[in-house]
């Protein structure tokens, strides 16, 4: 897997048609980065070079000459814990990374997780491994939620995945198994979630609500339980979970809008099988899957085995 162990700085080689452009054009138009990106590296020390030499963002550029940029960070993480612990990474390089996350763990530190979060395990890690890098996780998933999930190593490549999130370009493909069948074998659930009325944690379908959009399919049925394929088109809290369970089809072991049975499964059965994504600097097509958990697929016994194949 590809690291930097220095804080990451990004380079152009400025082409015949680029020469006598500002550097500022350079760093915006062909680099992509943001004018918040700019500002920064603006008041880093020696964060803009033209062939080594430190230099402004009003200086030309000629042809030939070599653009760096810095964009990764020079101090690392100092507001979580560094914790040792399984963290399966499934890519990685210097810009990005992608994890599995396990049933149970939490992304961020909270009540009663303080110090055994991926936030602090990833801090641990890439102390370990010499990386200068903040801990900023581009789509989260709740504790009791397995799979994928992505973290930006610097922030220009979290500014830049954050804006692919909620749309065609970082798809989120879910595997739920669910208490009955949906209405449908496959649509859209277009239902507005908002906070429900006397609870800090649940939410519920009202009209007040922020849109919210859910694809489903049914991908087969076993034992009263059916097996779906869920994407995401917005990203509210909780959103599988509400718009299942407003169809009258709960997940399997939710306790919060349906039956919680720990003699079945300890969590609430919602897995994120599937992660594509456009690298935020190359450009480059990155796309993940993740089996599905055991716990999940002794629920649905010979289904299981075919699930993987029909994620995309």
């Amino acid at each position: 897997m590809e690291r930097w162990t220095e804080p990451r700085r990004l380079t152009l080689t400025v082409e015949e048609e680029q020469d006598g452009q500002t550097v500022d054009t350079l760093l915006r138009r062909t680099l992509r980065l943001s004018g918040t990106s700019v500002k920064r590296v603006k008041r880093a020390e020696d964060g803009i070079r033209l062939d080594g030499v430190p230099v402004y963002v009003t200086a030309r550029a000629a042809a030939g000459q070599i653009l760096s940029v810095l964009v990764g960070d020079t101090e690392g993480e100092t507001g979580l814990t560094p914790t040792p612990g399984d963290l399966p990474i499934v890519y990685e390089d210097g810009d990005l990374l992608l994890l599995d996350k396990p049933a149970g763990r939490p992304v961020h530190p909270g009540p009663g997780h303080f110090d055994d979060t991926i936030g602090n395990l990833l801090t641990y890690y890439y102390k370990k491994t010499g990386q200068t890098v903040k801990f900023r996780p581009v789509n989260r998933l709740d504790r009791g939620t397995s799979g994928l999930m992505c973290a930006a190593k610097h922030a220009h490549a979290h500014e830049r995945l954050k804006e692919q999130l909620h749309s065609s370009a970082f798809r989120r493909i879910y595997l739920a198994v669910c208490d009955g069948v949906p209405p449908e074998e496959a649509g859209t659930v277009d239902a507005p979630i908002g906070r429900a009325e006397g609870s800090l944690l649940a939410r519920e379908v009202r009209p007040d609500g922020a849109p919210a959009r859910t694809r489903y399919q049914v991908l087969g049925r076993h034992q009263g339980r059916s097996l779906l394929r869920l994407e995401l088109d917005t990203g509210r809290t909780h959103q599988i979970r509400v718009h299942m369970a407003w169809l009258g089809c709960p997940l399997t072991g939710d306790f919060l809008y349906g039956t919680e049975d720990r003699a079945l499964i300890g969590r609430t059965a919602l897995h994120s099988a599937g992660l594509s994504l456009i690298h935020p600097v190359t450009g480059a097509p990155v796309i993940r899957t993740s089996l599905l958990p055991a716990d999940m697929a002794a629920l649905i016994g010979p289904l299981a085995l075919e699930a993987a194949g029909r994620i995309w």
